[in-house]
């Protein structure tokens, strides 16, 4: 018999082999602090592979925090949160790096044929391209005139008028 197929957000046992040595250690409870709660008071922390697990579902869905499934995952909130804590400590910033690495010890990346490109001004023939600046669209001085009706103004412009002598 195969291997059942995962859904794309699950994390095979294999991955999270790889992934787990990268997380920060689970706080512990501070022996200096001064409050202390009750044996079995509070909830406990959710397991670092079911919060892996939504991370991945939510990258892989394009979904927002909150609409993570509850009732696979539980608090959407306390996901986002342990997913913030991650990001500070960089976990995710060290998976890429080991993937990047992995994958080069496979692939053999060509690291001379990369490259950066960018650029720091903009473009010079831009604006003939995209029109007048959105800003602009309340101005009088690119209006059409309104169906059977002259644009305002006045018959005659104060400089057109005879002067009498």
């Amino acid at each position: 018999m195969g291997k059942s197929r995962l859904a794309s957000w699950e994390v095979s046992d294999e991955f999270w082999s790889r992934v787990e040595p990268l997380l920060p250690p689970t706080p512990g409870r501070d022996k200096t602090q001064q409050y202390a709660r009750a044996a079995g008071a509070g909830r406990k922390r959710k397991d670092p592979r079911l919060v892996f697990e939504a991370i991945v579902y939510v990258l892989r869905t394009g979904c927002q925090w909150k609409a993570l499934p509850a009732e696979r995952f539980g608090s959407a909130s306390a996901i986002h949160k342990r997913f913030l804590e991650w990001a500070q400590a960089g976990v995710f910033v060290r998976l890429w790096q080991a993937g990047l690495a992995e994958y080069d010890e496979m692939e053999a990346i060509a690291w001379n044929w990369q490259s950066i490109d960018g650029a720091m001004h903009k473009a010079p023939l831009a604006t003939e391209c995209v029109g007048p600046n959105p800003t602009d669209r309340g101005k009088k001085w690119a209006q059409a005139k309104p169906v059977g009706r002259r644009d305002w103004r006045p018959a005659l412009a104060r400089r057109q008028r005879r002067k009498h002598a």
